[in-house]
């Protein structure tokens, strides 16, 4: 059996932070060119004869960006994994999908190709886990060396780089030391590329068909399954479950999306107190995912930007959570805020929707009002109008940037009521800065806000401009981009291939 490397991308939450939580409020995410790749092979190429006697096989882990190996025995009895041997701390996320991939697989599988899956499993699972550049912060490294905070010296970076740990706190405590990141769902995104490997290589799902026809009935069937297994071992692994957006969008690229009832993983909650895997993910499989997922990206001549600010990451269920409270607190007001969010969020996604469908209606119009929006301050936008369709394009773009400052204002308000910083003021002013830049279009923060990083979409070519600028405001631009595509199936080994981030990949659509 050859290797199987799959992979599959990181993600934006442009809007629904903290709605996204609660059905039945929708959110934006985009997927991106940032990818996770995940490689499993057999351990063993033979066989020895008497491992059909064998209780256990065997599975190593490897993550060469943090020069870590774990070696543990699976119980091919009731699937459960030891630990025999690591160089440093576990990965609940890559063990719960080992787990629930082989669950899947022994629970899927036809009686007569039963004997295959066997030995493969007794041939033992070697997985190696790569994340982009893009997961991590390399802001230290790149001040400790004297560059410039340019996306030059990201690019300079050697791909898949080795990832330095954040300093230990300075008052003495010993904490873990936490990798640096950038938010873009590091965790989701190696998850899903695990469990697509692990499916595809104990041949429970065919991702290869992706190659032939994207829209294949049996295709979305085996990525619906490829989700299931990935939501599931996410959110085991988490110890809560989340509303599974980066998950989703993991899977099946950028996309408007509405979270799943949490009752569907009842049962996999209560199997961490010892139900057997496999009856679990039965219920699991047969269970009613409810989440909704319409195709959505970004209209056409715009860049997602990310930036990261120098401040440091900020913990976002600690950020959840004091919403959480402050709902309970004040029902009435915080309901009202919610309601006001809600809209200005819908508002943008209509905005957005629409400048989508005038750029395929009038593309002739369209492209040559962005390329000139591109060098202009937005006040400057409507004066570019001259016919009804330009008319409609220009209010289209008003009628989002006043749908985001809408977003920004209750976010913020929602923050200040909850004591949290949900756009601190340092963000505000830079995001402030940012909004009055020539070709811009949109700035907030994404996700659940924060200190962690922000985001631009930009109108043309305007984006390197705003890159430069922000590094002045000591905000390091990263080389995200937005790409739609979710899970999929390598050629090669991505440290074999000098990869692009966005040509890694084959897609057909």
């Amino acid at each position: 059996m050859e290797a199987v490397v799959a992979s599959a991308p990181g993600k934006v939450l442009l809007t629904g932070g903290y709605l996204i939580l609660e059905r039945p409020n929708a959110g934006l995410v985009l997927s991106t060119n940032s990818r996770f790749f995940a490689i499993v092979k057999p351990l063993y190429h033979q066989l020895k004869p008497d491992s059909w006697a064998w209780g256990w096989t065997d599975v190593k882990l490897t993550s060469p960006q943090l020069s870590r190996e774990s070696i543990y025995k699976l119980s091919l009895k009731n699937l459960s994994l030891e630990y025999v041997s690591s160089s440093d701390s576990k990965n609940p996320f890559v063990e719960q999908a080992v787990q629930y991939c082989v669950a899947a697989a022994r629970a899927t599988v036809d009686k007569n190709k039963k004997d295959s899956l066997e030995k493969l499993l007794l041939q033992g699972l070697d997985i190696t886990i790569l994340g982009s550049n893009d997961f991590y912060s390399y802001r230290n490294q790149i001040e400790a060396r004297g560059l410039p905070l340019t996306p030059d010296a990201l690019a300079a970076l050697p791909p898949f780089a080795s990832i330095t740990f954040n300093a230990e706190e300075s008052n003495g405590e010993n904490c873990k030391p936490e990798v640096a990141k950038t938010g873009l769902g590091s965790s989701a995104a190696m998850t899903t590329a695990v469990v697509a490997a692990l499916l595809h290589y104990l041949r429970v799902v065919d991702l290869s068909s992706v190659l032939e026809d994207h829209q294949h009935e049996k295709y979305t069937a085996d990525l619906d399954l490829v989700h299931v297994i990935a939501q599931t071992a996410h959110c085991i692994a988490q110890g809560k479950v989340g509303s599974g957006f980066d998950v989703s969008s993991a899977v099946y690229g950028s996309q408007r999306y509405v979270r799943f009832s949490p009752e569907v993983l009842s049962s996999a909650q209560v199997a961490v107190k010892g139900t057997p895997l496999h009856e679990v993910v039965l219920e699991i499989l047969k269970g009613t995912w409810d989440h909704e997922r319409t195709k959505f990206s970004l209209p056409p001549l715009m860049t997602l930007l990310l930036g990261e600010p120098g401040t440091g990451g900020s913990s976002t269920p600690s950020m959840v959570g004091a919403v959480k409270k402050w709902q309970k607190a004040d029902p009435q007001k915080s309901l009202e805020t919610w309601r006001k969010l809600s809209e200005a969020n819908s508002s943008l996604e209509t905005q957005l929707s629409t400048l989508s469908k005038l750029a395929e209606q009038h593309w002739d119009e369209y492209e040559s009002l962005i390329k000139s929006c591109s060098i202009l301050k937005s006040e400057k936008w409507i004066q570019q109008a001259a016919k009804p369709n330009q008319e409609a394009i220009i209010k289209a773009l008003l009628g989002a940037r006043d749908a985001m400052l809408w977003i920004r204002y209750h976010m913020h308000q929602m923050g200040e009521a909850a004591g949290v910083p949900i756009e601190p003021e340092s963000q505000t002013s830079l995001l402030d800065a940012t909004m009055n830049m020539e070709g811009v279009l949109l700035a907030g923060v994404p996700g659940a806000g924060g200190f962690d990083a922000v985001f631009a979409v930009t109108l043309g070519d305007s984006g390197s401009h705003v890159a430069s600028s922000w590094s002045s405001f000591n905000v390091l631009a990263l080389l995200v981009r937005e790409d739609p595509h979710g899970v999929s199936l390598e050629s090669a080994d991505p440290r074999t291939k000098e990869i692009t981030s966005s040509i890694s990949s084959v897609h057909i659509e």
